[in-house]
């Protein structure tokens, strides 16, 4: 998920009475709802391609073991340094931390892009497929929620009903999207059962959450559609082949660390060729902006 909304989920989690606790615990929150997300910034110091190293120890349980130590001793060195008077309790910092970088994690699972949850013991990417990596239903129920929240603590109501609610109601909206994926996929399946496919992604579309891209593919070929709760499914008549047997492929594969981390992440990569030329792309992402014009998501093989 977007920085945004984890955020705004760690407020939203201190209103729900986690602040409670300990003095500092928003702060403790709102760091450890984003420290996950380090590993981007700082894999390049030791070589390794970002896209490789995201989602993956800080975001599996290595992190979700270490990082709370950090947050929790990040504040107190702040309290310390300040000589503040607000009173932290040391081990219920390291608890709402811990919470805080649970929900990053959990968060995550639930997009497309996926999560390694077990990281360091197992390498495997976890994809909850539910909503889009940016989903603004969630941002409304984040907002509002925080906003009743404070106008209860205004006239001296309970605050921490409203935020309570709240992630109940985000909690059953995750439930909702992954028992339409779940249907979506199945569906797709039973479609394309004479084609033997190894796999099929219903993808979450932006803010349309009743409608998912479905991808789909086999050993040798691959193609797409689209689901909608409404009109039901729809398969794109044209297929392609995957191409996974380009030599150029195998050969960038053994010279070029972007490539092997390319498909070290990649969930369903293939090759296509453009302009006489050969990429690899993710089959999630080739219709994106950035597989169109060259970017993350389209590596020259050439």
């Amino acid at each position: 998920m977007d920085n945004f909304t984890h955020t705004l989920t760690g407020v939203l989690l201190g209103r729900a009475g986690l602040k409670r606790l300990s003095g500092r615990a928003t702060a403790a929150l709102v760091i450890a709802s984003n420290l996950p997300d380090i590993d981007s910034f700082i894999a390049p110091l030791w070589g390794e391609p970002p896209l490789q190293a995201h989602r993956g120890f800080t975001h599996g349980i290595g992190g979700m073991v270490v990082l709370p130590f950090f947050t929790a001793a990040m504040i107190l060195l702040w309290e310390r340094l300040r000589k503040g008077k607000i009173p932290v309790r040391p081990w219920a910092l390291l608890l709402v931390a811990a919470i805080g970088g649970l929900f990053h994690s959990l968060f995550d699972w639930l997009t497309t892009y996926g999560t390694r949850l077990l990281e360091p013991f197992s390498h495997r990417w976890f994809y909850g497929d539910a909503w889009f990596i940016v989903d603004p239903w969630i941002w409304i129920a984040l907002i509002v929620g925080l906003e009743l929240s404070w106008r209860a603590e205004r006239k001296g109501g309970d605050w921490d009903d409203p935020a309570i609610v709240t992630l109940i109601g985000i909690c059953a909206y995750a439930a909702l999207n992954i028992g339409i994926t779940d249907r979506m996929e199945a569906a797709a399946k039973n479609r394309l059962a004479a084609l033997h496919p190894t796999m099929v992604v219903a993808n979450p579309e932006p803010l349309l959450f009743w409608r998912r891209e479905i991808q789909w593919r086999n050993g040798e070929i691959h193609g797409s559609g689209t689901y909608d709760l409404l009109s039901g499914l729809r398969f794109d008549p044209e297929v392609a082949p995957n191409r996974l047997d380009d030599p150029r492929l195998a050969a960038a594969a053994r010279s070029n660390p972007e490539v092997r981390a390319f498909l070290y992440w990649s969930r369903m990569p293939i090759v296509v060729q453009r302009d006489g030329k050969a990429y690899l792309t993710d089959q999630r992402f080739s219709g994106r902006p950035g597989a169109r014009r060259g970017g993350p998501f389209l590596i020259s093989l050439s």
